[in-house]
């Protein structure tokens, strides 16, 4: 999937975002980096509610290019900053984690390779 296709099924906001052609294989929903650290696969989106620069140092540790913020969240100048210089897309959308991860889902995304 591609990140412009995330952007219009999650009708998400772009903070910051060069590349609207990013393919997007898997996704991962969480607010704890320990999980992401633990369960994320290789080129993953993150969809989290946590707002702070740790969300984008986990990013980068795990050659992650997009994090979406749900609930409407959206990160501080500090973070957009840092995600640019690091070349990861932020979104923001105004969907729980629960019904992103769905819409996500259901249009085709998977979580990765732990699906049956």
């Amino acid at each position: 999937m591609k990140l412009r296709e995330v952007i219009e099924v999650l009708k998400a906001e772009v903070i910051n975002a060069d590349n609207l052609d990013l393919e997007i294989v898997t996704a991962c929903g969480s607010d704890m980096m320990s999980d992401a650290l633990a369960f994320v696969k290789d080129q993953a989106m993150l969809l989290t509610g946590l707002v702070n620069p740790q969300t984008i140092r986990t990013a980068e540790m795990l050659d992650i290019h997009c994090i979406v913020f749900v609930r409407g969240k959206m990160p501080g100048a500090d973070m957009i900053e840092l995600a640019k210089d690091r070349d990861i897309a932020l979104l923001s959308t105004g969907y729980r984690m629960f019904t992103a991860c769905g819409r996500l889902y259901a249009a085709g995304l998977g979580g990765g390779c732990d699906e049956n």
